[in-house]
């Protein structure tokens, strides 16, 4: 409610272009309130709200917005202001800027940011896709491990404006290697003569820059920082990764393993920018592939059907065993699935594993049986050999789900593929297609077929 207000007020001051009491409501809300509120906007009127902004706080909403606004608001400026917004930003950010930008407005924006700026976008753009070091930040704070407390203050007040933060200082050796690190309030608190090296906290845990991303999070995780140094393969600093990249890149591997276990491609665009090509192109590949293996299914189906005209009465119970299978299978892949990415299972779990699903399977499945043993002798009035080969082969489906709902994620991991790939679709067709062999074998040998 209070934002609809804010970008009703805000609107009102643009059509009747009063740009002084526009430019007094947005000093009084927060970067990323404001990056919210021109989202609401036309481009035109993202475009004057981005002007009147007083030029630190510009940069400062600048990346707090979307790619699509970003890159318009960079396409309307000129080569000049362009670079300026671009030497304002966190080097991180403009980074994931230029990566979704074409290249030739890239180098136009390069040439006109200052040498710092270059050299740092540079130096991060050289890092493998999803590694540490293509997400981290340049922007830290540097001590000298012979500095005093007096000397690193005045540090900290040389470079603290333009650094990602200075809660946490970093101190390297002559050879830029990092020995240590010293909490603010330790400065704040010490003496000035003491020396950085009495008081820094010298077992620091860093991160490689080559470090997959995920990884990089799961230390964050583990060690409950709110950023971590990020060093080269001769553990000379290089860069930071904060906790707020940290939740970007949460968002992004959901999404993704989401995506995987829903069989769509993954994309790294919001839904409502993508086309309805690019959605189709995404979704078409598996579900073409999962329709190719399903006919092993009808190829079943069609193996028995002689015996199937004997009882037809099996046939409408195929719809239901298919489905109990895939659910108990898919269930057993997120449990897994989750397990692997959060590290809580390994290789070594795998004969654990498997005796506690077969133990839980087993379980669910009589428990299945039985209710529906009850249904179909009391609501459908079926026979007990029809009833009989229903139920145990129930069971079975769900001990078969639910084993190649654990086996197939560790098994892909192994193999180097992400586990989610190997979710609910996937093992759904290959549960279905074990089902059905498994019940027209217990009713060739209940039923005699």
């Amino acid at each position: 409610m209070k934002r609809m207000e804010e970008t009703r007020e805000l609107r009102e001051f643009l059509d009747t272009k009063q740009y002084t009491r526009l430019r007094q409501l947005l000093s009084e809300l927060n970067e990323a309130d404001i990056a919210a509120l021109m989202e609401d906007l036309e481009e035109e009127e993202i475009l004057k709200v981005y002007r009147i902004l007083p030029k630190d706080l510009a940069a400062d909403v600048f990346s707090y917005l979307e790619v699509d606004s970003q890159q318009m608001i960079i396409s309307s400026l000129s080569e000049r202001e362009a670079g300026s917004v671009i030497d304002n930003l966190m080097a991180d950010d403009a980074v994931d800027l230029l990566e979704e930008m074409p290249a030739n407005v890239v180098d136009r924006l390069l040439a006109n940011a200052n040498p710092d700026t270059r050299k740092a976008i540079n130096q991060l753009l050289r890092y493998p896709e999803d590694s540490a070091g293509s997400i981290m930040t340049v922007e830290y704070v540097a001590l000298k491990e012979n500095f005093t407390v007096a000397q690193a203050i005045e540090r900290i007040r040389a470079v603290g404006l333009t650094s990602e933060t200075i809660d946490i200082c970093y101190v390297l050796d002559a050879s830029r290697r990092l020995v240590g690190t010293v909490a603010l309030r330790y400065l704040l608190l010490g003496q000035g003569d003491d020396l950085v090296r009495d008081i820094m906290h010298e077992n620091v845990i860093s991160i490689n820059t080559l470090m997959d991303q995920e990884q990089a999070a799961a230390q964050f995780k583990k060690y409950d920082f709110t950023a971590m140094p990020v060093v080269d393969n001769e553990d000379r600093m290089v860069g930071i990764i904060t906790v707020d990249d940290i939740v970007d890149i949460l968002e992004e591997e959901t999404t993704e393993d989401m995506e995987k276990m829903a069989a769509i491609v993954p994309s790294d665009k919001p839904y409502m920018r993508t086309t309805v090509g690019e959605t189709y192109k995404k979704r078409i590949p598996w579900l073409l592939l999962l329709m190719v293996s399903a006919t092993f299914t009808g190829a079943i189906i069609s193996s028995f059907e002689e015996a199937l005209s004997v009882y037809a009465a099996l046939i409408a119970f195929i719809p239901m065993l298919m489905d109990t299978g895939g659910n108990a299978g898919g269930q057993a892949s997120v449990t897994i699935i989750r397990g692997l990415s959060l590290g809580e299972i390994t290789y070594r779990d795998v004969p654990g594993i498997v005796w506690k699903e077969l133990r839980v399977a087993m379980l669910c499945g009589s428990t299945l049986a039985l209710a529906n043993f009850g249904k179909l002798m009391v609501f459908d009035r079926v026979g007990v050999y029809v009833a009989l080969t229903v139920c145990l082969t129930l069971v079975a489906a769900v001990v078969m789900a639910m084993l190649v709902g654990c086996l197939l994620p560790i098994g892909a991991k192994k193999l180097g593929f992400d586990p989610a790939v190997m979710a609910s679709p996937f093992i759904t067709t290959i549960v279905d297609a074990l089902s059905l062999l498994v019940y027209f074998k217990v009713a060739t040998m209940v039923l005699g077929l």
